[in-house]
């Protein structure tokens, strides 16, 4: 493998992995979104089965108010960029936000 392969099979493997938190301190609407997001994970690892996404969530108030001021609902963070403040997100939005994380 030459050197340039080695950079773009790095870049590739750097590309598909996208780490999603879900922020919300009430369990069942970190359920929820979990579910919105395992949704769109499944439809993307069809057309990218490369693509990695780890979820987790982030549940005192603590450290929910690193990204947001918002407590009432739930939000998302996708690769430390807060993409979702107070809302459940669909899941075609779901989508976008991982497709365009995987690019980055």
């Amino acid at each position: 493998m030459t050197l340039a392969n080695e950079h773009e099979a790095l870049a590739q493997q750097l590309n598909a992995m996208v780490h999603v938190k879900i922020l919300s301190y009430k369990s069942p609407q970190r359920y929820a979104v979990r579910q919105t997001i395992a949704a769109a994970q499944r439809l993307l690892q069809k057309q990218h089965p490369q693509l990695d996404i780890t979820i987790s969530e982030v549940k005192t108030l603590e450290e929910i108010e690193q990204y947001t001021s918002v407590f009432i609902l739930p939000s998302l963070v996708v690769n430390e960029k807060l993409v979702c403040v107070g809302r459940f997100p669909k899941k075609e939005e779901v989508v976008a936000w991982l497709e365009q994380a995987s690019l980055h």
